[in-house]
């Protein structure tokens, strides 16, 4: 299936690692300019330099989303490099499970501000694309209660909500969907972390999955591409939970 996607303008937050990267590799191998950033230079020239290899035509930028003003001037910068912009995805999350005051504050600026932040900056340029489309990155912790019940599932949660709210908001202008990863397991990742960190944890999270193992990244970028296209014209308000039946919950 053609995506149509060739020559699209995308922008990624998060896209060094993980989910993130996945979603940058498959949007750039449908055609997709992607310009994406992370916080770690070292990783935004890493990630650059081997996509580029592939072939792909990436660009990347070392941001913090949780930084206001620099979020807005990467998201302008790009709109003007790039000359228009078809996509964003926001996929940065503090990863702040603990629920102490430092947790709900970081995860207040980075997962939802730092969504809130980019949808605004880049609304221009979606709304003066045509096929301007918004794709959220929530958690399947958003919808159930589990051991990230706290700051990191609350945001997930509101995540979903406010993007529901767009695709209101901006129907005949802009998508907005949301796609919420079951465990996802990669290098350098939280879940590797757990596995060497907190056996006991790791073995109770896989035991609950029937598929007997976690998501791996490209997984949930394919949802995330798809989503993304133009040939998902017609889905808008969305929430596509990709997690191998892992929740156990109706999603009506």
């Amino acid at each position: 299936m053609d995506l149509q996607l060739a020559g699209r303008k995308a922008l990624v937050t998060g896209g060094s690692k993980g989910i993130g990267r996945a979603v940058v590799e498959s949007l750039a191998g449908e055609g997709a300019t992607v310009a994406f950033c992370a916080r770690g230079a070292e990783g935004v020239e890493a990630c650059v330099a081997d996509l580029t290899a592939a072939g792909h035509d990436v660009r990347g930028a070392a941001v913090d989303v949780a930084d206001g003003d620099a979020l807005r001037a990467w998201v302008t910068g790009c709109a003007e490099d790039l000359g228009g912009i078809d996509v964003v995805v926001a996929n940065v999350s503090a990863l702040a499970i603990p629920p102490t005051e430092e947790n709900w504050e970081a995860s207040f600026r980075t997962d939802m501000l730092g969504t809130v932040r980019l949808v605004e900056a880049a609304l221009p340029a979606l709304e003066a694309s045509g096929a301007g489309s918004i794709v959220t990155i929530s958690s399947v912790s958003g919808r159930e209660i589990d051991f990230a019940a706290g700051p990191y599932g609350t945001f997930k949660g509101a995540i979903v909500h406010y993007t529901q709210g767009l695709a209101h908001q901006l129907a005949g202008r802009v998508r907005a969907n949301s796609v919420s990863p079951g465990n996802t397991y990669f290098e350098g990742g939280v879940w590797e972390s757990i596995e060497s960190g907190d056996r006991e944890l790791y073995d109770r999270a896989l035991a609950l999955n029937p598929t007997g193992r976690m998501a791996r990244p490209e997984e949930i970028a394919v949802a995330v591409t798809f989503l993304a296209s133009p040939v998902a014209s017609f889905v808008t308000g969305t929430n596509l939970v990709v997690d191998g039946a892992l929740t156990r919950g109706v999603q009506l």
